[in-house]
C-alpha cells in the first residue's frame, strides 16, 4: 500500500511551472475567463507517486474558487465546484487532443452514473482546447453527463495552489464532501481504479 501524502496550507505561487509534454504518461502538452483564486491545498507527491491519496481527513487541503465558462453553454453561463455544496466533487483535468482522454472518457462516464445518487457529482475541465467546437464534439460523441469548465488557458488550475503538475494530462482529484482534496490521479483511470475511491470518500459523510 503507498503511504499516505500529507496535505498542508500554502500560499499561491505567483506563477504556473512551464508546461510540459509527460512521455511517460502519454500526456499530451498546450479562455482565460476562467476565475481561480488560491485555496490552502498544496501538491505533494512523495516519491513521484502517481496516485497520491490524503489521509486522515483533516489533513487534507481545501481548494480556492474553481469557476469558469460551461464549455456546452452558448448563453455565457458558468459551472463551479460551489454548484454542488455537500457532494464529493470528482474533478478531471481533459482535452480532446489527448489520447489517455478519449480512452478514459467511458470510465468516467460509468462511474459518474453510478454514484451520482450516492451524492457525488463530476465536473470537468477542458484544457488546451482553443477550438471550442472540437471539445464540444468531444462531450457528445463520448456521451459524457457532467459539465466541464472551457480553460483553454488552464486558469483555472491557479485554484489548486503552487507546485500543481499542471503539465499531467488527464489528471483526477477527488474532492470530499467538504472539497477538500482527498484523492489525485495523475494518470488515466480505469473504472476499477476510480470506483472505489469514490465509494469510499463518498461514505465518509453518510449520515
Amino acid at each position: 500500500m503507498r503511504p499516505a501524502a500529507k496535505a498542508f496550507g500554502g500560499r499561491l505561487l505567483p506563477a504556473l511551472a512551464a508546461l510540459l509534454c509527460v512521455a511517460v504518461l502519454s500526456a499530451c502538452s498546450t479562455g482565460s475567463d476562467a476565475v481561480a483564486t488560491g485555496g490552502t491545498f498544496e501538491f505533494v507527491s512523495p516519491g513521484g507517486q502517481t496516485d497520491i491519496f490524503y489521509d486522515p481527513p483533516s489533513a487534507r487541503g481545501t481548494i480556492g474558487k474553481l469557476s469558469g465558462p460551461d464549455l456546452m453553454s452558448d448563453d455565457g453561463e458558468t459551472v463551479s465546484v460551489d454548484d454542488f455544496p455537500g457532494q464529493v466533487v470528482v474533478v478531471n483535468l481533459w482535452g480532446q487532443w489527448c489520447g489517455p482522454c478519449r480512452a478514459e472518457a467511458p470510465a468516467l462516464e460509468q462511474v459518474y452514473e453510478q454514484t451520482k445518487d450516492l451524492g457525488v457529482a463530476f465536473l470537468g475541465i477542458n484544457v488546451r482546447d482553443f477550438q471550442q467546437d472540437k471539445a464540444r464534439d468531444f462531450v457528445v460523441d463520448n456521451h459524457i453527463g457532467y459539465p466541464s469548465i472551457y480553460d483553454p488557458s488552464m486558469r483555472t488550475l491557479l485554484a489548486l495552489g503552487g507546485n500543481f503538475p499542471t503539465s499531467v494530462i488527464p489528471t483526477t482529484l477527488v474532492l470530499d464532501r467538504d472539497h477538500r482534496v482527498a484523492a489525485v490521479f495523475l494518470r488515466a483511470l480505469l473504472v476499477e481504479d476510480l470506483m472505489p475511491v469514490v465509494q469510499r470518500i463518498a461514505a465518509e459523510g453518510a449520515s
